[in-house]
């Protein structure tokens, strides 16, 4: 998902440090930047911090709740059976 704020802030930025004498292209280079930025965002499939943060979350749970299993599992595995 791409950040349409941050694009819009890098473009902004980018044609403020345009020279003064172009200033009559502005408005179009402002869209041409802001076309590739949003196309190049979009190839590298980038994720927001909070999407990141939060399936990192998500995988700790598991690996926590994985380990928790696989120790339950070895202690059903040691105990001497009941039909015996």
């Amino acid at each position: 998902m791409t950040d349409f704020r941050f694009i819009d802030d890098l473009t902004r930025r980018l044609s403020d440090a345009l020279p003064p004498g172009i200033s009559q292209a502005r408005e179009d280079l402002e869209s041409t930047f802001r076309g590739v930025l949003n196309n190049a965002f979009e190839r590298i499939d980038l994720v927001t911090r909070d999407q990141f943060k939060a399936q990192s979350d998500l995988l700790e749970r598991l690996s926590t709740k994985l380990t928790e299993l696989e120790a339950q599992l070895s202690e059903l595995r040691n105990e001497p059976s009941q039909d015996g």
